[in-house]
């Protein structure tokens, strides 16, 4: 990530920030983009250092985790490498911290995304989200695109969240130039980009 400004020695700049706000008993949830592995073996050293951060982390994949398995491999693989923190959030959802974590990594919002695919997220969004509702506890949501960027909007995604009745959703994926096309409330749904380099590679608390 050296290549792109801004991203100077983030590594250190994340562990840092977050060996200095997150707790052993603390969750964050991190929405996408954790290794340019292209299969599990190739993602050891990435999450070696993940779980030598304190906390445990909820992960929900990105457009660059090729990587990403089923669910039962990818429990399993951690399991053999002893990743105890790691978890991940796939047509499910998370019991943390007295709310419900659900999401999904969404789709583009344009002419050329693929219907399949796009369907396929919209469907894995409704299963995470009223898996959630079913706790009964307050839902958190977290998405990897943006489901309103600029003038576009992914009306399959956000229909789900207005469905589900959804007032807030925090997402990653915009980075550099992008930003300023970032929209923060659309429709009565407000959006929270938490991209590493829009938050100077710090943890955001979660209300």
């Amino acid at each position: 990530m050296n290549i792109f400004k801004g991203w100077d020695n983030h590594t250190e700049r994340i562990k840092a920030n977050w060996t200095r706000l997150v707790k052993p008993d603390d969750t964050v949830i991190m929405p996408g983009d954790f290794s340019w592995g292209l299969k599990l073996e190739e993602t050891v050293k990435d999450f070696e250092f993940l779980e030598s951060l304190p906390g445990k982390k909820l992960l929900i994949k990105g457009n660059h985790d090729l990587w990403w398995n089923t669910a039962k491999k990818t429990r399993e693989f951690f399991a053999a490498h002893g990743f105890s923190s790691v978890d991940i959030i796939y047509n499910s959802c998370a019991v943390c911290e007295g709310s419900a974590v659900a999401g999904t990594r969404g789709w583009f919002f344009d002419d050329k995304a693929d219907k399949k695919v796009l369907a396929r997220e919209a469907g894995r969004l409704e299963a995470s989200l009223s898996a959630a509702e079913k706790t009964g506890l307050p839902v958190l949501v977290f998405l990897h695109y943006p489901p309103v960027y600029g003038g576009a909007v992914c009306d399959e995604i956000f229909d789900v969240l207005k469905r589900h009745g959804i007032r807030k959703v925090y997402h990653g994926h915009i980075h550099g130039a992008g930003l300023n096309a970032a929209v923060k409330e659309y429709d009565g749904v407000q959006f929270k980009l938490i991209s590493c380099d829009c938050v100077d590679f710090t943890p955001v608390f979660v209300v």
